[in-house]
């Protein structure tokens, strides 16, 4: 008789008893309670109630009523207590004096606490400010506490418990850990993790983490040979800055000088007494982050670069303010400093020794002087900052540039001024524009993402990163306006190789600012041409219309839409690493995925961060017969009450199988997203639909249309097909052999 769908063939396992193992055909449709009384039966244990079936590895996930139709074929569980009977085990252990028995279940507590069945049961009996009494009272630890901490971080990411409930107490307990140097490297772990939980879900304890956390403190963390405590460390700067309050926000060290207090920690080496929410961006943090992370001996990870991409988006979020201020004409400093730009471009002429006194400028001089900069408006340049973004950042930019490479910045602006009409580069409006070409490229203003793992090492090598690299990029733009012989018709196009050699440079990851301008160097106007034909040729559409080309391109189209699917379907049998994702992003934790090799079986489980396991190491499987559809982004059934999903829902998708069941996924990027939808949708013999394989098909089919059309070059094709010519008047021939 065949077997029904609804019997699970499985081994049951009951540790330290002694009892041989039994082969059980697990019903779905039976009642669990039912199926672990028959188990305790066979083996004569009393108090079925008192137990429950677990898987053996080592997730030790409890079976319940929700999860059951998880279970597969060939699973191996074990017989245990019950999520109820070993909450109130522990609980007793935890409350006794024996210290012995107390280690032993805060061990076991740590290890099962990821359990949400668990969790639930060990909550409802105030599990969770017993553990959080044993951190304030300080009565424990060494191995214990850091068995304390593990736990309770495992228990509050369920969400069941609220942040908001924990006592200040609690708080600076596990702040002095962070602040303490010889604290065990579990306990500092879990405590920066903590207090990153706290910092970003609680706004009453925020305050209480960022001042009790000293900045001294964190910059020896980073500086730690333990790389999950420099992430984390990292991951806390993140936290405080990410839930700072809006006034805190602002940007610090604006001046190229260091500060009296910058200078006293780098000579003593003494710990600022400044909130830290207030200095993402200090040089010590960027220092030590650049030779103890990036520099480091070891490669950086997927998590610590997702956590060096928040810290670099929001230090160039801190230009936001500015970027989105408008100049006040009645500001002082501001027309100081356009009085700045002027003096230093037209006034260093003048006699050093003091003898003659310079010559006295009219506003006609001065309005010449502004028209010779480039503003729109000479007359009254202030005029040119109204439009927000970029704002008074402009005026920063060039300002910075103007006293910092004042040499630089006048040769470029008496170069332009000494030129025709038509074909000078106006200083002034071409910087307004490259700031917001330059926070466009770098998205300066977005959140963000959960995902997001592009960071630039360069922009951690300068204390003023960002201001050195507009020095670099305004005077790339003065150097192709001058290749490109530009007029001002032509400011957009200049702007437009602009911003390619930028993004060419930007994208091999230069480690310096002076590598970025090595970058740039090989990235000349001709050079960027080249390059533009060279890639034209490989993508373009063949945009002939003669109508042989078009039905040769139809015929040879379904040929190339199989060679795609079948390169996505080789990927899908490579397979791939995801991040696990519940509720929120999950650190540190993958998951692999692969389709086996006769396509018919995808192949998941729990995988280490950079392996590749093969198909026999991944446990969980689901027969592409029994898949019914894919679903996409927001759809999903594990972003419907997914946290802060913008970035995230772009990347989702799920596969949907019998019975009611799914697989979730989040793709690293978009080209992976689209690589598994395509072949995900080929497996189920529907059309792939991804921007990318309409990309990779045009690319192809471009590609075999050139080759095979190489013996027409420099033949034209006609529009249609040559006329016949008339019938001959007989066909009477004949061909004489005399």
């Amino acid at each position: 008789m065949p077997v029904s769908q609804d019997i699970v063939k499985l081994a049951i396992e009951f540790p330290g008893s002694g009892k041989m193992a039994q082969l059980v055909d697990f019903d779905q449709k039976k009642p669990l309670v039912a199926i672990i009384r028959d188990v305790c039966d066979v083996w004569q244990v009393p108090s079925s109630e008192q137990y429950a079936l677990q898987y053996s590895d080592n997730t030790q996930t409890y079976i319940t009523e929700k999860n059951r139709n998880e279970i597969k074929n060939g699973t191996v569980l074990k017989l245990t207590t019950s999520p109820s009977k070993t909450a109130g085990d522990i609980v007793l252990c935890m409350k006794g004096e024996d210290s012995v028995e107390k280690c032993k279940a805060l061990q076991k507590l740590a290890k099962i606490s990821a359990d949400v069945t668990f969790a639930s049961e060990f909550i409802s009996r105030d599990g969770v400010p017993l553990l959080a009494g044993m951190v304030e009272n300080g009565s424990e630890t060494g191995e214990n506490l850091a068995f304390i901490l593990t736990a309770f971080l495992e228990l509050m990411d369920h969400g069941v418990v609220s942040w908001d409930n924990l006592t200040p107490t609690f708080v600076k307990r596990v702040a002095t850990s962070v602040n303490r140097h010889s604290a065990d490297a579990t306990i500092l772990q879990k405590s920066l993790a903590i207090l990153e939980s706290i910092a970003l879900n609680s706004y009453e304890l925020y305050k209480l983490v960022s001042s009790e956390v000293t900045f001294g403190n964190l910059i020896s963390h980073i500086q730690s040979s333990n790389q999950e405590i420099q992430c984390n460390a990292v991951a806390l700067i993140n936290a405080l800055f990410l839930r700072a309050p809006e006034e805190k926000r602002k940007r610090a060290h604006s001046e190229a000088d260091l500060s009296d207090e910058e200078e006293s920690w780098q000579q003593n080496g003494s710990e600022l007494s400044i909130t830290l929410s207030d200095n993402l961006n200090a040089k010590q943090i960027r220092n030590v982050i650049l030779n103890h992370v990036i520099r480091g001996p070891r490669q950086v990870g997927t998590e610590m670069a997702h956590q060096l991409y928040v810290h670099q988006t929001l230090s160039f979020n801190l230009l936001e303010e500015r970027r989105m201020t408008k100049l006040d004409q009645n500001d002082q400093v501001l027309k100081d400093h356009l009085v700045e730009l002027r003096k230093v471009a037209f006034d260093n002429d003048q006699d050093l020794s003091g003898s003659i006194p310079p010559p006295r400028k009219t506003a006609e001089k001065y309005t010449r002087d502004y028209k010779k900069l480039g503003f729109s408006n000479y007359t009254n340049p202030a005029l040119d900052f109204l439009e927000t973004p970029p704002g008074v950042l402009a005026l920063d930019l060039m300002v910075y540039f103007a006293k910092y490479h004042a040499e630089g910045y006048t040769k470029l602006v008496l170069e332009n001024s000494c030129r025709q009409d038509g074909h000078e580069c106006a200083f002034g409006k071409s910087s307004i524009e490259l700031t917001k070409m330059l926070c466009k490229i770098l998205k300066v203003g977005e959140i963000p993402t959960e995902t997001g793992q592009e960071y630039y090492p360069m922009f951690y090598t300068h204390d003023h990163a960002f201001e050195e690299f507009f020095c670099i990029c305004i005077q790339l733009l003065n150097k192709t306006w001058k290749e490109m012989r530009a007029t001002h018709e032509d400011f957009n196009k200049v702007m437009d190789v602009v911003r390619d050699q930028i993004q060419r440079a930007l994208a091999e990851k230069p480690n310096s600012l002076e590598g970025f301008k090595t970058k740039l160097q090989g990235l000349s106007y001709a050079q960027i041409t080249k390059m533009r034909i060279q890639e034209r040729s490989n993508k373009e559409e063949w945009d002939s219309q003669a109508r042989p080309v078009c039905e040769l391109r139809e015929q040879i189209k379904p040929e190339i839409i199989n060679l795609v699917k079948q390169q996505r379907l080789n990927y899908l049998v490579e397979g791939t690493l995801f991040n696990k994702f519940t509720n929120r992003r999950v650190k540190d934790k993958f998951w692999y995925c692969r389709l086996s090799p006769n396509h018919k079986v995808l192949h998941y489980g729990d995988a280490e961060e950079n392996s590749n396991p093969p198909i026999e190491m991944l446990p969980e499987k689901i027969p592409i017969s029994e898949i019914k559809g894919i679903v996409t982004g927001k759809d999903c059934p594990h972003m419907k009450d997914f946290r802060r999903a913008k970035g995230v829902t772009t990347l989702a998708f799920a596969v949907l199988y019998d019975p009611d069941q799914s697989l979730d996924f989040v793709a690293p990027n978009e080209t992976l997203y689209s690589i598994w939808t395509d072949g995900i949708n080929a497996l189920l013999e529907k059309e792939m639909v991804s921007e990318e394989m309409k990309n990779d098909v045009e690319t192809l089919l471009s590609m075999d249309m050139k080759l095979r059309l190489l013996d027409t070059e420099n033949v034209p094709i006609p529009d249609k097909p040559p006329d016949m010519p008339p019938d001959p008047p007989n066909f009477d021939f004949c061909y004489d052999f005399s």
